[in-house]
């Protein structure tokens, strides 16, 4: 009997596969294994030695002899280096799986196994296939390569995965103990980047030495171009160090020689230098920009510190940070500074400014917390920055002449019907450079409630219908400019106040058809100083004086509104068309409120005080934030018709299921009052808007109008006659206005475009204003859906892909007779692709009434597979400029790269 020891041996280092089971040789090599086996325990045993050896093959038997008298030096690729990394010694060792498609071929004598056509190992985490694989167990070298097929061609390369890590190369040698490795031919990627090695040792699992590399971004056989480099060390998702190294550009070496290259591996992203782009303009001399570092503080968090510099002293600088925490936040953060010196010093043009400008963004997760809400848009900074940086080229914020921001916190309060809103917001105007903002502004709101409503909440009546709400809106507000922006003397002339307002409204039905809409409103201000007018005898003047104080006056009012719904339907027995639906929504409604001219002062204006004209009436809180008391009763009338007309269309075959809808006429709205109250001029003008969707909703119209019932003098001043008793028509054209926007593209008719595809290009700021310059270290947009993405051209009847953009708008004016078309323009947008590779753009526009182009921008894109052209220009105006860039598409190597652009000069406007 075996002993229990011996069969733990047994099958602790030997598994076995036998191809043949009912072969009759197979019980006399079992018998001849036994004892061999048996007696090499025994001898292990005696001499307390223990080497583990563990082996599994497929279809394969081996049995393990050692011959004593064989010497061999022992080869480099058996000694195993000790791992930067030390790794947990693991009780057994992995076993080795094979196969192959062909032929698997066993040398007993040699313990060797050749595999033939498509061979596959596995060995712990590695995986190799390959046209041919020999195990060598004597050496525990594995051999791979490929093979030739009939017509020469090599095929079937190894390839070698550990891990993620894959290659494919030529030949490999690899031992399976050691894990060190020789290679021939190798070629693997790694972040983008393909490594070609003519020969390589691999050190251990993380690091390989290479002898004649080319590195690249070209997945073509023979690269577009590549770095040419002697000797490099590898490690594997850390970097490649190499020493001397040559750019080489369609197998042509360039002059470009750097002693020794470093080019970082690291997933994610990592801390590192931003190399400047330099040239030259007519205004500060040479210049290096966009240089910095960028550090890469935590997972959260980024920062881009980036610097300009010039020969005539100007500078520049920008901080750039983004942060993200999943399920909480995101947001990015932008500043940027710029001293610029126009000119040098003794020149007649010779100048100095500052100009900044600050960008913040904030979002919260949903997820976050459902019941607050923090969010931010920050855009301020000096009216000229857009205007006068030269090293800003937003298109959009150039031509837009408004700066907004806002800072918000929300606040729902749970168990209450009452919400909190506290934020910071400022507009400026980038022309008169004048600035408004509130710092802060509270709002505390309280949803509707129903006091009498019955049991379960139910609303019948009109008195169970009946809702409250309140509003609380408290500001302090700040107008400055420029020149004191972030001083201390905007806020001398800072204003605040607090109102409230509370109503009571209810509806019910009347006349079964209409709805009645009753309502009250109560409004309270809290002012904290007011106006005090006093006359200075001496002078024989007015004057005022701001005076310190609570201060607070109450006004209140109600209203009833009428309103119902009817429909109108227009059937047709032939045509396309089988009904027409028209909608009409006719509104009228009464507003009381009485006069709070009470609350009005009065001053002496000249030195007679008995005089009973000598008085001049104001109000106390004429510079208010949110007005004054009204003077005078108000009681007027408000209607109001609106309507709408939609179209059925008939089934065109009966696979349709249901007939399609088409709006024929989305809005046409009217509204006017009549006030009671005045004595004369009691109509007030009639407002018309109009809109609509053509051509399969391609084409938007809207159309706008002010008729004025009303007849105007000689010099264009209205009086109370109505236009149609003074000789004129029934109304008179005032002002109107027509806005149209046009999209075509050559996918129209192929497929309809997504939601989020007609959402996106509806709500784009780009395209009809020209795309915006930006610098280059963003130059590139790497998408993974366009990396891998062929595309194919026909020689004849090709279809060339081509997008357009239209849009017109045109204003009339004619308050006094002047029959004036005061802008009329038309703009346009479009991109055509001449080829697969080649794109064309052009952004520009023609103000037909003051015979001009508008701001145009040229642009020419060329895809050169690894590589990438851009030319924008932008060939007349104060814009005047071109930029032009070719450069790497890979982020790896995104330095590799030559730009240049024309600073604007803005001495010619």
């Amino acid at each position: 009997m075996l002993s229990t020891q011996f069969k733990r041996h047994f099958y602790k280092n030997f598994i076995i596969k036998t191809p043949c089971k009912n072969s009759p040789s197979l019980f006399l090599l079992f018998l001849i294994f036994i004892i061999v086996n048996y007696t090499a325990y025994s001898q292990q045993t005696k001499e307390k030695s223990s080497e583990n050896i563990k082996v599994k093959l497929n279809n394969t038997l081996i049995i393990p002899l050692k011959d004593t008298l064989a010497l061999k030096q022992k080869d480099s690729l058996v000694i195993k280096p000790k791992d930067s990394i030390a790794k947990p010694k693991e009780l057994l060792e992995s076993i080795i799986v094979h196969s192959a498609d062909s032929l698997i071929r066993q040398d007993m004598k040699n313990k060797k196994i050749m595999l033939y056509d498509n061979a596959h190992v596995n060995y712990n985490d590695i995986d190799l296939t390959a046209g041919f694989i020999e195990i060598d167990n004597n050496s525990n070298i594995i051999t791979a390569k490929g093979v030739k097929d009939s017509i020469g061609s090599y095929s079937q390369r190894p390839i070698f995965k550990q891990g993620s890590q894959e290659s494919t190369q030529d030949t490999i040698k690899y031992n399976f103990k050691t894990e060190k490795a020789k290679i021939w031919g190798l070629k693997t990627e790694q972040q983008g980047i393909i490594i070609r090695g003519e020969v390589s040792k691999k050190h251990n699992d993380s690091v390989i030495f290479i002898e004649n590399i080319k590195l690249t971004s070209s997945e073509k056989e023979k690269p577009d171009y590549y770095i040419d480099i002697k000797r490099a060390k590898f490690i594997k998702d850390k970097k490649l160090v190499a020493g001397t190294s040559q750019l080489v550009i369609a197998d042509v070496p360039t002059p470009i020689v750097m002693p020794f290259a470093y080019v970082p591996l690291t997933k994610g992203r990592t801390s590192g230098v931003l190399m400047p782009t330099w040239g030259e303009n007519n205004r500060q001399g040479y210049f290096l920009q966009n240089g910095g570092y960028y550090f890469v503080v935590n997972d959260n968090f980024d920062l881009a510190l980036l610097g300009d510099i010039y020969t005539n002293g100007s500078w520049g600088m920008r901080a750039e940070s983004g942060y993200a925490k999943r399920y909480r936040f995101s947001g990015n953060f932008n500043f940027k500074y710029e001293n610029i010196i126009n000119s040098l010093k003794g020149f007649e043009d010779y100048s100095k400014s500052t100009n900044y400008n600050i960008r913040w963004s904030h979002s919260q997760d949903t997820k976050a917390s459902p019941n607050s809400r923090f969010s931010a848009s920050v855009n301020l900074g000096s009216s000229k920055y857009f205007r006068e940086s030269i090293n800003e080229y937003n298109t959009n914020a150039f031509l837009n002449n408004n700066l907004s921001s806002s800072v918000s916190y929300y606040k729902k309060f749970i168990g209450t019907p009452f919400n909190m809103s506290l934020s910071f917001t400022h507009s400026q105007n980038t022309n008169t450079e004048e600035i408004a903002m509130a710092l802060p502004s509270l709002q505390v709101n309280m949803d509707r409630i129903y006091p009498f409503t019955g049991k379960g909440g139910v609303k019948k009546n009109a008195i169970q219908k009946t809702g409250l709400s309140y509003a609380l809106k408290g500001d302090n507000r700040i107008k400055t400019t420029d020149e004191f922006f972030f001083k201390k003397e905007m806020f001398n002339d800072a204003k605040s106040g607090i109102q409230q307002d509370i109503s009571l409204n209810t509806n019910m039905k009347a006349l079964k058809f209409f709805t009645l809409s009753p309502s009250v409103s109560y409004k309270e201000v809290w002012y904290f100083d007011r106006l005090n007018k006093t006359y200075d005898t001496e002078n024989k003047i007015i004057v005022t004086d701001t005076v310190k104080g609570f201060n607070a006056f109450r006004e209140y009012s109600g209203a009833l509104s009428l309103a119902t719904t009817f429909y109108g339907m227009f059937n047709f027995k032939k045509g396309n068309i089988e009904a027409i639906r028209h909608v009409v929504r006719p509104s009228i409604s009464y507003s009381y409120r009485p006069d709070f001219s009470f609350y009005n002062e009065k001053v002496q204006k000249i030195a007679d005080p008995n005089d009973s004209n000598d008085y001049l009436e104001y109000s106390p809180f004429a510079n208010g934030i949110f007005g004054s008391p009204g003077s005078g009763i108000s009681n007027s009338l408000n209607f109001a018709l609106n309507n709408n007309l939609e179209a059925k269309l008939r089934k065109k075959d009966s696979t349709e299921k249901e007939a399609r809808k088409i709006i024929l006429l989305n809005n046409l709205n009217f509204n006017t009052s009549y006030n009671i109250a005045a004595d004369s001029l009691k109509w007030s003008p009639v407002s018309v808007n109009a809109g609509t969707k053509i051509f399969k909703d391609k084409l938007s119209l809207n159309l706008r109008g002010t008729l004025d019932p009303y007849a105007i003098d000689a010099n264009g001043k209205k009086f109370n006659t109505f236009n149609i008793n003074n000789g004129g028509s029934l109304f008179r054209l005032t002002n109107a206005g027509v806005t149209m926007n046009y999209s075509l593209s050559s996918k129209d008719g192929d497929k309809k475009k997504t939601a989020e595809e007609k959402n996106a290009q509806d709500n784009s700021s780009d395209g009809i204003f020209g795309e915006e310059l930006n610098i280059t270290n963003k130059q590139i947009d790497n998408k993974e859906s366009d990396k891998n993405k062929v595309k194919e051209t026909k020689l004849y009847q090709s279809k060339i892909p081509w997008t357009l953009q239209l849009a017109y708008s045109l204003n009339y004016s004619n308050n006094r007779r002047e029959q004036e078309i005061s802008s009329n323009s038309l703009m346009f947008s479009g991109d055509i692709e001449l080829t697969p590779k080649w794109n064309v753009g052009v952004s520009s526009g023609y103000d037909i009434k003051n015979q001009g182009f508008t701001y145009t921008q040229l642009r020419f894109s060329r895809d050169l597979d690894s590589w990438k052209l851009n030319f924008n220009w932008v060939p007349f105006g104060e814009r005047q400029t071109y930029y032009f860039f070719i450069g790497v598409k890979s982020s790896m190597l995104s330095d590799l790269k030559y730009d240049k652009r024309q600073v604007p000069d803005r001495r010619l406007f």
